[in-house]
């Protein structure tokens, strides 16, 4: 039994309902929304619809559109807002979908406020939940302040797309808009509303529309101390009412998940370590593996990183989180000259087969599609690598991983990953200064040299014990002809590098196209550094 918006769908008995009425629908009809609720958050295809609800028949598109059509219809999906459609490609289902339990029981704390309607429309003075183990938040429906009711739709329309949008983060539970709109109106503090739904974060905004013109204002408080963690105005034109509202919540949502898992990271680093459990092992890791990835670059840190993730992992086998982490960290220790696993085939086989694990034990997970995908690529399965960090973002469209921007540029395509990394800064509020690596690299290979250089500089600057971007500056400086300074980087690599060779580099160097792989290796022999 699955539950959506003001809905529950019952599959085994072939019901779809109300809370007071039950939906009709032809049987064809339920059978494509049952599978599009199965499969929710993924596109479907047309084939993959085709061939489930009509097997071994031979039947048109058509079909299947006025199939979806009379979902659409059923569940007051008009501006499809609840069934996407991908032009060309097939449908996702876009609402936040719970399962029913065997026991009865509603699996999310979301789920179960949307069901609970014994406490009426006044949601003040409802007992306290439980705050949840992850990180949970709750979007209040945004306030209208055009003075104008006509426009409260715009609003709910803004609100329950950012529920959407959040909940394809997997990390959060996000509370199911039949709770937060009990809120509509009422002038609450946020404290109160974190007891009373149980969590740790809030979501507020109001909207004010004047012509073609709107604001839209955005605020994250600390439920439990009324702290303001982030706020943002958004000023727009409106054109096209709905892509405004489509452009909006996803950019919100994005920036709001990154200011969510930071400030948990810092909740965490509070506790004693006696209090952490599995994520938040997980997420000290994340934190210790950071500072290594940004400064310290010492065994210490990154073992202390894979030491933290071991005991998430001993405390729940089944983390895919923490298996994907872990994964990356070998990766690094591949890349980097920290241990004997640099440049070590078998380290580089141990973090693929960690990467598999992290998918198969939650398919739906796009850091562990990312995680897949970042090993293929050192494992030179070019298409591959782009393929999963494709699926992650099929999976989460607001998914902001850089790293495909390195991949991009080893598949020959530079000028697509400087495109990618840097509306990538419009979502991701807290850039490693990996993306400026990234960047500095696309751009070698663009051979737009002293546009590398900018990137490479502000990068080794703010990574000093990293010997890539100083690798890169050497070979940058060494193509401009200005050897002075490709020597000075080059001492610096072997500084960080001692055992630094062209020839030993030839294994990280993944290029795809063996023309971008000479250009490399030229301006690192321009530039002096050691053949072999």
């Amino acid at each position: 039994m699955f539950l959506f918006e003001d809905y529950t769908l019952d599959v085994a008995r072939g019901s779809l309902q109300t809370k007071d009425r039950e939906v009709e629908l032809r049987p064809k009809s339920f059978e494509v929304l049952c599978y599009l609720v199965e499969n929710a958050g993924r596109l479907v295809t047309k084939e993959e619809l085709l061939n489930t609800v009509w097997p071994n028949v031979v039947v048109t598109e058509e079909s299947l559109s006025r199939c979806v059509s009379d979902v659409r219809k059923a569940i007051n999906d008009s501006r499809q807002k609840i069934i996407k459609t991908v032009p060309g490609r097939g449908y996702r289902f876009a609402a936040l979908v719970s399962q029913e339990a065997d026991t009865g029981k509603i699996s999310t704390i979301a789920a179960a406020l949307a069901a609970d309607t014994s406490a009426g429309s006044d949601a003040v003075g409802r007992p306290e939940m439980p705050i949840a183990g992850w990180p949970s938040v709750a979007v209040l429906p945004f306030a209208n302040f055009s003075g104008d009711p006509q426009q409260e739709y715009f609003c709910d329309g803004i609100t329950e797309d950012v529920i959407t949008e959040l909940s394809r983060f997997s990390e959060l539970s996000v509370i199911a808009r039949n709770s937060t709109f009990r809120y509509k109106g009422k002038t609450i503090d946020t404290r109160q509303i974190g007891r009373e739904l149980g969590v740790r974060y809030v979501l507020e905004g109001s909207i004010r529309r004047d012509g073609n013109r709107v604001r839209i204002n955005a605020q994250l408080v600390d439920a439990a101390t009324g702290a303001h963690r982030w706020a943002e105005r958004y000023d727009r034109e409106l054109t096209d009412v709905f892509a405004v509202q489509d452009e909006v919540a996803c950019t919100i949502a994005a920036i709001l998940a990154a200011h969510v898992n930071k400030a948990e990271t810092e909740r965490v680093l509070l506790k004693p370590p006696a209090s952490w459990e599995a994520y938040e092992y997980y997420l000290r890791s994340t934190q210790t593996f950071l500072l290594y990835e940004m400064s310290r670059r010492t065994k210490a840190s990154l073992y202390e990183a894979r030491r933290l993730l071991e005991q998430s992992l001993a405390i729940d086998p089944n983390y895919a989180r923490a298996y994907a982490m872990l994964s990356w960290t070998l990766v690094y220790a591949y890349v980097e000259p920290v241990d004997d696993d640099y440049i070590n085939p078998a380290t580089i086989d141990r973090a693929h087969a960690l990467a598999e694990t992290a998918v198969h034990l939650d398919v739906r997970l796009p850091q562990a599609h990312a995680q897949l995908g970042w090993v293929l690529l050192w494992k030179r399965k070019h298409d591959a690598a782009i393929a999963e960090f494709e699926h992650a973002v099929t999976l989460n469209p607001n998914f902001v991983d850089n790293r495909i921007g390195h991949v991009l540029t080893y598949a020959g395509q530079p000028a697509k990953a400087v495109e990618l990394l840097r509306s990538n800064t419009r979502l991701d509020p807290f850039q490693s200064p990996v993306w400026l690596a990234f960047m500095g690299h696309a751009y070698y290979v663009l051979e737009c040299y002293d546009d590398a250089i900018r990137s490479l500089r502000e990068c080794a600057a703010r990574m000093p014990n990293s010997q890539f971007p100083h690798v890169g500056l050497a070979a940058s400086y060494a193509q401009l002809k200005q050897l002075t300074e490709a020597k000075v980087e080059a001492k610096e690599v072997l500084r960080i590098n001692p055992g630094f060779t062209i020839e030993k580099f030839k294994g990280l160097a993944v290029y795809k196209a063996s023309t971008d792989l000479e250009r490399r290796l030229d301006g690192l022999r321009k530039a002096g550094l050691p053949e072999g």
